[in-house]
C-alpha cells in the first residue's frame, strides 16, 4: 500500500504549515487595509509613546539630572505650602475668638435664656414684600399679626428642637440617628468647635453641649480629630494641605437602661450531655449616632485596615470637618434649609457644567480638566461632666 504521508519528497505537515501561514498572511493583509484598524492601531501607539516617563526616558543624563534637581525644589515648596496651612490655623484659632461672643448669643437665643430687642429681631425678606406695604398699612398688619400671635399661637421657649431639626435635615447626618436617638438629640443646646493651643499638634475639638436629660450624665460630649500638615517623606508630592489622620472620642456615662449604642438579646443555649435548654441575655452593639463618640482609631503599628475600616473611618473625618466647616458656622441656614438649597444648587451647576464640556468633547475634541479636592486633628479626651 502506497505511503500517503509525502507528495513529491515533501512532508505533508510542511505542505499544511505553508497553507497556513500563506492564508494568516493574506488575513493580515485584508485587516491591515482596513482604515478603522489602522486608526485604532496608530492611537495605541501614540498613547504608548508620549507618555511622560517615555519620554523622559529619552532625555540625555545631564536633562534627567536638572530634573532631580526641580524635585528638590518642588519639596521644599510643599514644606513651605505646609508652613503656610499652620499659619491658617493660626488664623482660624484667632477667628475663632472673634466669632464665639456672636455664637453664645445665638446659643441664648436658641436656649431663650435671653429674649432678642425688636432691632436684632428685623429681618428684610429678599421678595421685599414687607416693602411694598405703605406706612401706615405695613403697621396695621404688624399690629394685628402681633396681636393674632399672642392670642392663638404658644409662646414657646427659645427656638425648639434647633439642632435636632439640622440632623433631620442634612442628609450625611440623619443618616446616623436612630429613632431612639431623636429624644436625646432634642436635648442638644450647642455645638462648638475649638482649635488647638499654639506649640500643640494640629487639632480641632467639637463639643456638643446637652441639657440634663434622663439618658446621660455629661453635659458635654467631645470628639478631638488630629490633624497633619506636613508632607510625606516617602510621596512628598502628595501633599495637598492638612488632613484629618485620627480621631478621640469620649465616655458617655449612661443612665441605668438608658444606653442607645446597645441592644440587649436573649439566646437561647442547649447543654450537651443533658439535652437542658436556658436562656441567656447579652449585650449586642446597636446603631446610634452616639457611636460618633467611639470612633475606629486609625492604625498606628504599620498595620493596614481592612476596606470596611478604612470607609468608616474615612467617613467620620468627613462628618467631622463638615461639622467645623458648616454646621457650626453656618447653623442657622441648616436649620432654615437655605444653606442646603445652596448647596444643592452648587451641586447642580457642577453636573451642568460637566455635560457642556463633555458636549464640547464631542463637537470641538476639548480637552478635560480634573479637579483634586482638598483633603481636610491631642490627646484622648474625656466626656465633660456637669
Amino acid at each position: 500500500m502506497a505511503d500517503n504521508s509525502f507528495s513529491d519528497g515533501v512532508p505533508s505537515e510542511s505542505l499544511e504549515a505553508a497553507k497556513n501561514a500563506s492564508n494568516t498572511e493574506k488575513l493580515t493583509d485584508q485587516v491591515m487595509q482596513n482604515p478603522q484598524v489602522l486608526a485604532a492601531l496608530q492611537e495605541r501607539l501614540d498613547s504608548v509613546s508620549h507618555t511622560p516617563s517615555s519620554y523622559i526616558e529619552t532625555l540625555p543624563k545631564a536633562a534627567k539630572r536638572r530634573i532631580n534637581a526641580l524635585k528638590q525644589l518642588q519639596v521644599k515648596c510643599a514644606h513651605i505650602e505646609a508652613k503656610f496651612y499652620e499659619e491658617v490655623h493660626d488664623l482660624e484659632r484667632k477667628y475663632a475668638a472673634l466669632y464665639q461672643p456672636l455664637f453664645d448669643k445665638r446659643r441664648e437665643f436658641i436656649t431663650g435664656d435671653v429674649e432678642p430687642t425688636d432691632a436684632e429681631s428685623e429681618w428684610h425678606s429678599e421678595n421685599g414684600e414687607e416693602d411694598k406695604l405703605a406706612g401706615d398699612v405695613k403697621d396695621k398688619v404688624v399690629i394685628a399679626e402681633k396681636e393674632a400671635a399672642a392670642a392663638e399661637e404658644p409662646n414657646p421657649k427659645g427656638i425648639p428642637e434647633f439642632w435636632f431639626t439640622i440632623f433631620r435635615n442634612v442628609d450625611m447626618l440623619s443618616e446616623l440617628v436612630q429613632e431612639y436617638d431623636e429624644p436625646i438629640l432634642k436635648h442638644l443646646q450647642d455645638i462648638k468647635v475649638k482649635f488647638s493651643e499654639p506649640g500643640q499638634p494640629m487639632s480641632f475639638m467639637l463639643e456638643f453641649h446637652f441639657e440634663p436629660n434622663d439618658y446621660f450624665s455629661n453635659s458635654v460630649l467631645t470628639k478631638t480629630y488630629k490633624m497633619k500638615s506636613e508632607p510625606d517623606k516617602a510621596d512628598p508630592f502628595s501633599f495637598e494641605g492638612p488632613e484629618i489622620v485620627d480621631c478621640d472620642g469620649c465616655t458617655i456615662d449612661w443612665k441605668k437602661g438608658k444606653n442607645v449604642t446597645v441592644k440587649t438579646i436573649k439566646k437561647k443555649q442547649k447543654h450537651k450531655g443533658r439535652g437542658t435548654v436556658r436562656t441567656i441575655t447579652k449585650q449586642v452593639p446597636s446603631d446610634s449616632f452616639f457611636n460618633f463618640f467611639s470612633p475606629l482609631r486609625a492604625s498606628g503599628d504599620g498595620e493596614s485596615l481592612d476596606e470596611d475600616s478604612e470607609f468608616t473611618l474615612a467617613s467620620d473625618f468627613e462628618i467631622g470637618h463638615f461639622f467645623r466647616e458648616r454646621i457650626v458656622p453656618r447653623a442657622v441656614l441648616y436649620f432654615t434649609g437655605e444653606a442646603i438649597e445652596d448647596d444643592d444648587n452648587f451641586e447642580e451647576g457642577e453636573e451642568g457644567e460637566e455635560e457642556e464640556l463633555e458636549g464640547d468633547e464631542e463637537g470641538e475634541d476639548e480637552d478635560d480638566a480634573d479637579v483634586n479636592p482638598k483633603k481636610e486633628p491631642s490627646q484622648p479626651s474625656e466626656c465633660e461632666q456637669q
